[in-house]
């Protein structure tokens, strides 16, 4: 993730143009989040988050970040880095954090509309907003959840391949079933529960585990607190 913020976030993307669905998803997503950013005061701008030792800001550094490279910006800042997505992660938030928490949110909301991405994997793009949204809200007691309609394509992406989180991998072997939309994949013993605690929980979120049931929530759990929730 690299590149200026703001005006030229645009510049040289790539388009994705073949999920405009999912894009407008993501738009409404950002957009909530960024509304709710808004209400923050100082002190919760620097409050943790369920990303490892991110603050709520840097979370949201990372978010623009995330809108504001393509393949091209994506694969040179990679080998900058040596590989190390830890290190190119770190370098591209640094990068887009204002000097203050409001510049830092101008920045977010200057890439709300963004459909700039380093591949085609739309779902996982809306994934990045879905659940790092629920990072800064989960800790802050923000009561938003985001629409069945954003959350399905992102459990299924999340369910079908490791990405950005071993997702899969947490969900071998296993049933998940949604109990408040259509979710529903896999074979196994059976875990259930509201969809957005499956997604969070398969991402590697452990504070969303407790809403989930079924005979295999607990092989999930282990899973999830063995891997961490980076």
């Amino acid at each position: 993730m690299g590149g200026k913020p703001g005006a030229d976030v645009k510049s040289g993307s790539r388009k994705n143009s073949d999920n405009p669905a999912l894009w407008a998803l993501a738009h409404a997503e950002r957009a909530a989040l960024a509304d709710d950013l808004a209400t923050l005061t100082p002190e919760q701008w620097q409050h943790p988050t369920l990303c490892g030792d991110w603050n709520v800001e840097q979370v949201v550094a990372h978010l623009t970040a995330a809108a504001s490279l393509n393949q091209r910006r994506w694969l040179r800042s990679m080998v900058a880095a040596r590989f190390r997505a830890d290190v190119h992660n770190q370098r591209q938030l640094e990068l887009h954090r204002g000097g203050t928490p409001a510049q830092t949110l101008d920045r977010f909301r200057a890439i709300v509309d963004s459909t700039t991405a380093p591949s085609s994997h739309t779902a996982a793009y809306l994934g990045e907003v879905v659940v790092h949204a629920q990072d800064i809200r989960q800790p802050l007691g923000l009561p938003y959840t985001p629409s069945v309609e954003a959350l399905t394509p992102v459990a299924e992406f999340f369910a079908s391949r490791d990405f950005a989180v071993p997702s899969r991998t947490m969900a071998r072997d296993l049933q998940l079933r949604a109990n408040d939309g259509p979710f529903i994949t896999g074979y196994g013993l059976l875990v259930t529960g509201p969809t957005l605690a499956l997604v969070m929980s398969i991402a590697g979120r452990s504070a969303y585990l407790n809403e989930l049931s079924g005979p295999g929530a607990a092989t999930l759990r282990t899973r999830v607190l063995q891997g961490g929730s980076g």
